[in-house]
């Protein structure tokens, strides 16, 4: 078959607007009760973010650039020409709007402050000419790089801003323009995420991260340590869906923002549906569609996810979920009689039941692979035809790689739509979770080896069984291996610590920062990572007891 391009199979989109260079800076002083940020209000009129509290910034000019600034600034050596043009525009941005003037001059700190309240602030006055008939200094090399939004491709106006941070000049107060910025207030944080729950501080997303991301620090040191020490700063976006009847935005640390980038990849389309529903089938490409069972709970998050690949007259279910015959009846109500291959990842209960009843309204043969004779019998579950590692399903023009993945079940399997880069994940990776792993069947190093394998995968994105679509799977994938070894050092440790013991009682050690009530459920995944130590002769079990073995075991 022949490939086809990925963005060719995508949803389409308008053209969006080109980023425009900005900077924003974020002017930090100490108090009793934590850093606080100078903020101040836009005007109602403003064209973009009207009426949100900001920070100070604006679009890069070209004066910026210059090489007179550079001759006018004091500079570090980590800051190169381009960094430079930024942080210049946020103190520029900062002496127009607020009248707060970060330079150095021979007169000290108090000189600069009374020289500020004379200089004419207007955009077009050359801030940087009268910095040099003052004689004063850039103060550059105070500003520090924190991070970079740019501005959602739905947006008419876009910005690609750089975001810094730097102390408060001493002596001086802000003063706003009154012509595009109002109100200069100082809130730590905290008050100003307050504030904007009660609805009384209206703020842009980037800004609203931003006072999140201050939140865990304790000082304007802290903060600019932090800035300082970085290596590499992360590009940030976000993406805007509607939920709750409403668009919302979220960032990549949030959950939705893999499934909003997977089906608008310049972020113009804002209105894909983000609230659970059964009801009704919902798009994410064109030929790739979900179905989310009416069976909700804390083991299977908002439900068990069914999917639906292919076209018209030829489709291909994936897990048809529980057996609920409403759920069923929509799944063939969309597929009509185009339904040609039905595949369950495993057989557990939010999997494969339903199977059999789409199997009965349709005809479609139902594939998979056996339950072996470690998993539950009343679970027991024998396909029609067994799928082979790596075989490969064509469903109209995609084209569906099996991957035998053992580890969460013996018998589990992902699915790799090749022509997209998409992995259909089953429970083997999850969307704000952890799979459970239950001996015997489920096998903890057989797990951490299926993990591996992925990474050789060609794939970006990760559409699990549950919760929303995971993106940038490579680095997820290595952040699960991360958390498993982290949950066996935990495991290590309590067995150190207590010399030894029951499930029970090394649970409450190993599991301490998980909510008491799961307690049920850790233990089947603190028994896989004992057996794992065990088959690694590290840990021993007699009678119900484990212990680390020699040479493991404190002497």
């Amino acid at each position: 078959m022949t490939s086809v391009r990925p963005e060719k199979r995508l949803r389409g989109s308008y053209e969006p607007v080109v980023p425009r260079p900005a900077a924003t800076i974020l002017l930090l002083r100490d108090t009793a009760r934590g850093p606080q940020v100078l903020m101040t209000r836009r005007s109602a009129k403003a064209t973009f973010g009207p009426g949100a509290y900001v920070f100070p910034g604006g679009a890069l000019d070209i004066r910026d650039a210059s090489p007179r600034v550079r001759e006018l600034a004091h500079t570090r050596r980590d800051q190169d020409e381009e960094i430079l043009s930024y942080a210049a525009a946020a103190v520029r941005e900062a002496f127009e709007e607020l009248g707060i003037l970060l330079a150095r001059g021979r007169g000290g700190a108090a000189s600069v402050a009374e020289l500020a309240c004379r200089l004419d602030r207007r955009h077009d006055a050359d801030l940087f000419g009268q910095i040099a008939a003052h004689e004063l200094r850039l103060a550059l090399d105070e500003l520090h790089w924190l991070s970079r939004w740019i501005t959602d491709g739905d947006l008419p106006k876009r910005f690609d801003a750089r975001f810094f941070v730097a102390r408060m000049p001493e002596h001086q107060e802000p003063t706003a323009d009154e012509s595009e910025q109002f109100e200069p207030t100082w809130v730590t944080p905290a008050e100003g995420l307050a504030r904007h729950a009660e609805g009384s501080f209206d703020l842009m997303f980037p800004t609203l991260y931003t006072l999140r991301q201050l939140q865990r620090f304790g000082s304007v040191n802290e903060i600019i340590d932090y800035s300082g020490r970085q290596t590499q700063v992360k590009v940030s976006t976000s993406r805007g869906g509607r939920l709750r009847g409403r668009i919302e935005r979220f960032s990549e640390e949030d959950l939705p923002f893999g499934e909003l980038e997977l089906v608008s990849p310049d972020g113009s389309h804002v209105e894909h549906p983000l609230d659970w529903q059964s009801e009704r089938v919902v798009p994410l490409l064109r030929h790739v569609h979900r179905l989310t069972a009416p069976n909700p709970g804390r083991m299977t998050g908002p439900g068990t996810n069914t999917y639906l690949v292919g076209a018209p007259g030829d489709w291909l279910v994936i897990d048809p979920g529980p057996a609920d015959e409403a759920h069923v009846a929509r799944i063939a109500a969309f597929v009509g009689d185009g339904l040609k291959t039905i595949v369950c990842t495993h057989a557990h209960p939010d999997h494969a039941p339903g199977a059999q009843l789409l199997r009965q309204r349709t005809g479609a043969p139902i594939l998979g692979r056996p339950t072996g004779p470690d998993f539950d019998p009343a679970w027991a579950f024998t396909p029609e035809r067994v799928l082979a590692d790596s075989e490969r399903l064509q469903v109209a023009d995609s084209t569906l790689r099996v991957l035998h993945t053992p580890g969460h079940t013996e018998h589990h399997i992902c699915l790799l739509l090749e022509e997209d880069g998409l992995l259909f994940s089953g429970d083997h990776i999850l969307s704000g979770s952890t799979t459970v792993i239950t001996p015997p069947d489920g096998n903890m190093l057989a797990y951490v080896e299926s993990l591996r394998r992925l990474t050789g995968e060609p794939f970006r994105f990760i559409l699990p069984a549950h919760g929303h679509v995971i993106t940038d799977g490579k680095r997820e994938i290595e952040r699960l291996i991360a958390h498993r070894f982290a949950r066996e050092a935990k495991v290590l440790g309590a067995l150190r610590r207590l010399g030894g013991g029951t499930l029970d009682e090394l649970v409450e050690l190993a599991y301490d920062d998980v909510d008491r009530i799961l307690y049920p459920v850790a233990r089947h995944s603190l028994l896989a990572h004992l057996l794992k130590l065990r088959d690694e002769g590290r840990a021993w079990e007699d009678d119900g007891r484990w212990t680390l073995a020699p040479p493991f075991a404190p002497s």
